[in-house]
């Protein structure tokens, strides 16, 4: 991810995945046979904790409660994300071409669904879509600024939080 992230997907090769990974190119080509096989992989294995989340919330009452543990839970997931998320950022137009660019989308639309209410307002369906996006657009802003990561993730899931608390009460 960090080649990607860096070099872009379209200019880094496998000859420099092996060699960033102190591994042979044959010995790579055997459990990967393409870029989009081990960006798949990589982009799976982050994202499990999310297809996790969401078969949860769908067992779940659609209360405020609920919401605010899915955010509680969506953020705990991106911790170790963020290298993914750099390369969807860096690399969007790469990314509507792959496969996992239509996946990420299904997966959102999932979590837009768990915390939006059918009935809400138009200005509530955004506070509720803001809460969500808050959680990546906080990871890309507070990036470069000093502080703990911890802290920052806080500080991220509480505006969330903020936003779906506030659209609720808005609709009671």
């Amino acid at each position: 991810m960090e080649l990607f992230a860096e070099h872009g997907y379209e200019k880094t090769s496998l000859r420099e995945i092996a060699e960033q990974l102190d591994v042979t190119k044959a010995a790579l080509y055997y459990h990967f046979k393409t870029k989009e096989d081990i960006l798949i992989s990589v982009f799976q294995d982050v994202t499990r904790p999310i297809d996790t989340l969401i078969e949860w919330g769908k067992t779940q009452p659609a209360t405020l409660e609920t919401k605010r543990e899915i955010l509680r839970r969506y953020s705990m997931a991106l911790r170790g994300a963020s290298p993914i998320f750099r390369f969807m950022q860096e690399n969007q137009a790469t990314i509507r071409d792959l496969s996992i660019g239509e996946t990420f989308k299904d997966r959102m639309l999932a979590l837009m669904e768990l915390l939006l209410d059918p009935d809400a307002t138009m200005a509530n369906r955004v506070r509720c879509s803001s809460a969500l996006f808050t959680m990546h657009a906080g990871q890309f802003a507070l990036k470069d600024i000093a502080g703990d990561d911890e802290e920052k993730r806080l500080a991220i899931l509480e505006v969330s939080t903020d936003l779906i608390t506030q659209a609720h009460h808005v609709d009671l």
